[in-house]
This record gives structure tokens, C-alpha cells and sequence, in this order.
């Protein structure tokens, strides 16, 4: 069976060789290698794949592609096959967004918004670590692809739900940060001029969680990440503005969502009842640690560092956030859920090297990262085509989402900066 990318049969195999073939077009590899595995022996093409997998892993697995325990994992090489099949798999080289069904190029969803500001993320990191110039072709291609998944504007990035603004917006910050083209920016101040209006005195203040249906729903979806926007504005303008608006809503979140007796972050607050959903997620904690983080950065001020460092360490350790069996963050489900925890790892890997982190504190997260990793790399990757669960320790059995397979990923770049 073949799609405009070749056989999906030996769509894995291509994934995991690319890396080591960037001089070869994506087509042309994914064609000769499916020629090779068709046209040869069954047992040829077994062992083409072995290869491959060993090529990719170095020698964390063996020559039937099982991990060998002790190894010493090339994070990466982990990240270059990861994100690589990101691109082979997502990438919808026509249309230039991330489609959100593996291999499904074809009648694929258009309701994708937000997941494409995550897989963008991904590839800048790619492009951060290689200086790659096939992931920076790619920037002024998602730039214009992705207003096809904004279903409430297909010609602009503002969106009903705010969370889904204010991510694109974060995008849009690194984006400039990396090219310093000005298309990037005015998008970014965009979409926080946009957020801005999201804030009404329903629930005491607070940025509501969808603009039609929702204004009294303060989420800590909607919060987070519209303080980081605001916040990382500042660092690239020195608007004071932004510093201003960030430290407003951060307030907000702090007094309404945050338990600062445990670190929790709280889902959401109904502002017409005043109810508050209590389910923690690693979604909220990521982006109230790193809010938090930024604010400490930009201030001075320790209080915002001490909010970062006791919800990164509630979200490690309260048996509501992890697999106590593995000791990683615990499966959240597909679907949206599928990226939280790649949204958590970004934000908590900044804390690894802050030199005002207490060594205590810097060891136990240090750990606790690097075992997910682990974990994600030597049990949770499906080694025939580098696909990622949403579970970190259990492989893909037959396809998967953007959402599980960006967090994934994110997590491998996030690895392969901090060796």
C-alpha cells in the first residue's frame, strides 16, 4: 500500500535511517528502501531492519532489536530518529502543517491547531541542537500551512480557545528568537493583544478558557501558558507591558488553581459557582513551573523560583502524576492528553541547570528526568517505525496521534540538550 510518501509498510525503517542519510531526499530514501525490503528475501529484509535499529540505538539493542540493559543510549541519535520520523510521519509536505492521524495524508482532521505549535517546537529544537537547515526550511512553510487547522480563521492564528492562541503565540516567540524575522513577532503580540481580552472579572479576574461558550470557565490550561506568552514577550522587547500582564495572571492562577501547601495546580475554577475542579494534570504544572521560572528569571525575585520548584516536585511525586511502577509521569490518555506530558518535560528540564536550585532539589530531578527518558527510549518506542504511546512504557502496537508522538519527542530533545 503506498501513500504520496511511499510504502507505509517501510515507513519505520526509513524513519530510523534518515538521520544517517540526510544527503538523500525523503522520497527517494523511502523508495529505494521499500524497492530493497519488496524485492528482496523476507529474512534480507529482517535483517536490513536489525541493522537499521542497532544504526539507530548504537548498542542499546540487540541484533533482534531487544534493549540490552546497561547500555549507553546516544541521546542524539535517539532525538534525530525520533524527531525525524516526526517529519516522515506527520508532515504533510503538500499542505506544510502536522496531520494528526501517523501516515494519513489523505481526508486527514483539520481541527489540529494547537498540537501544531508542539511539533513546530520540536523541530526548532532539532534545528537548535543540529543547526540542520532542513528543519529551518520548515519554519516559513508551517508559518502560512497551519492557518488550514485553525478552524475559527483559516486566514489568521487567533482562535476561540485561548490556550490554543497563546501556544501558537509561544511558537511564534521562539521562531523569532531563531530567525529574527519580524513576521514572527508581530504574530506573537498578535495573538497576547488577542489573550488580553480573554480576561473578565467572572471569578475574580483570570483569562477565560474559550471566547463563545466559556468566559466564566478559568482554566489553568488558559492561565499557564498566557503568563509564559506574556512573560517571554518581555524577555525578546523589554515591553514592560508584558512583564506586567505576566505577573497579573500569574497572580491570579497562584491565588485561584495553586495549593501552595502541596504544589498542586488545579484544573479549572467555574466562575459562575465558584467551583473548583481539583484534577492535576502535567499539562498545568508545566506551565505554572515555567511561568513561574521565567518570572524568576526576569525578576530576581526567589518567591517565583521556590512556586517553580514546589509544583515541579508535587508533579514527580504525588501518586495523582506518575506511575509509581515506573517512576515516570503516568499516561493521561491519548488524544489532547497525549501531549501533556512533553508540555511538563519542557518547562521542568529548565529548572535542571538553574544554579539557585538547591543541589538537593537538582539531583531528585535530575533523576526523575532522566528516567523517563530511559524508560520512553528502551521500552516505550516501537523499534519498527519510531512511534510513541502515551504511555512512556509501553510501545505503540499499531499507530498513534500527534499529541503522544510530539510529547515523545519533545522529551528526546529535551535529552539529547541536557547531556
Amino acid at each position: 500500500m503506498r501513500n504520496k510518501r511511499g510504502s507505509v509498510l517501510c515507513l519505520g525503517l526509513v524513519a530510523a535511517m534518515m538521520p544517517f542519510a540526510s544527503s538523500l531526499q525523503a522520497s527517494s530514501l523511502t523508495d529505494h528502501v521499500c524497492d530493497v525490503a519488496v524485492g528482496h528475501a523476507q529474512t534480507q529484509g529482517l535483517a536490513l531492519q536489525q541493522s537499521a535499529k542497532r544504526h539507530v540505538t548504537g548498542s542499546v539493542v540487540d541484533a533482534n532489536g531487544e534493549p540490552i540493559i546497561g547500555a549507553t543510549i546516544n541521546w542524539s541519535a535517539a532525538a534525530d530518529s525520533a524527531t525525524q520520523s516526526l517529519v516522515n510521519r506527520f508532515w504533510d509536505v503538500d499542505k506544510h502543517y502536522f496531520v494528526y492521524n501517523a501516515d494519513q495524508f489523505e481526508n486527514a482532521p483539520t481541527n489540529a491547531y494547537w498540537p501544531q505549535a508542539h511539533a513546530m517546537d520540536v523541530i526548532i529544537d532539532a534545528y537548535l541542537r543540529t543547526g540542520d537547515k532542513k528543519y529551518s526550511d520548515m519554519f516559513p512553510l508551517w508559518y502560512e500551512g497551519i492557518k488550514q487547522q485553525n478552524s475559527y480563521d483559516h486566514n489568521g492564528y487567533r482562535n476561540n480557545f485561548y490556550d490554543d492562541s497563546e501556544w501558537i503565540g509561544l511558537t511564534m516567540v521562539r521562531l523569532y528568537e531563531v530567525t529574527k524575522e519580524d513576521k514572527y513577532l508581530a504574530t506573537a503580540k498578535d495573538l497576547m493583544e488577542w489573550v488580553k481580552t480573554a480576561w473578565n472579572n467572572i471569578g475574580g479576574g483570570g483569562i477565560a478558557w474559550e471566547k463563545n461558550e466559556n468566559l466564566h470557565s478559568k482554566n489553568a490550561c488558559s492561565n499557564g501558558p498566557a503568563a509564559l506568552l506574556a512573560v517571554r514577550l518581555y524577555e525578546v522587547t523589554k515591553d514592560a507591558d508584558y512583564l506586567e500582564w505576566s505577573k497579573k495572571i500569574y497572580n491570579w492562577e497562584k491565588e485561584h488553581l495553586f495549593n501552595p501547601a502541596t504544589g498542586a495546580v488545579y484544573d479549572a475554577l467555574n466562575g459562575n459557582t465558584g467551583e473548583l475542579d481539583k484534577v492535576t494534570l502535567s499539562y498545568n504544572s508545566g506551565t505554572f513551573t515555567g511561568a513561574a521560572y521565567h518570572l524568576f528569571k526576569v525578576t530576581g525575585d526567589e518567591t517565583y523560583l521556590n512556586d517553580a520548584r514546589k509544583c515541579a516536585n508535587f508533579a514527580i511525586s504525588d501518586g495523582s502524576m506518575i506511575d509509581t511502577s515506573n517512576n515516570i509521569i503516568r499516561d493521561e490518555g491519548n488524544g489532547d492528553g497525549g501531549l501533556f506530558k512533553g508540555i511538563f518535560m519542557r518547562y521542568f528540564r529548565q529548572l535542571l541547570d538553574e544554579p539557585a536550585l538547591s543541589e538537593v532539589y537538582r539531583k531528585k530531578f535530575t533523576t526523575f528526568f532522566n528516567n523517563n527518558a530511559e524508560v520512553l527510549w528502551r521500552n516505550g518506542v516501537n523499534k519498527n517505525d519510531l512511534l510513541f504511546n502515551s504511555s512512556w512504557s509501553t510501545p505503540v502496537v499499531s499507530t498513534t496521534t500527534l499529541t503522544s508522538h510530539v510529547s515523545g519527542c519533545t522529551l528526546l530533545e529535551m535529552r539529547a540538550s541536557h547531556e
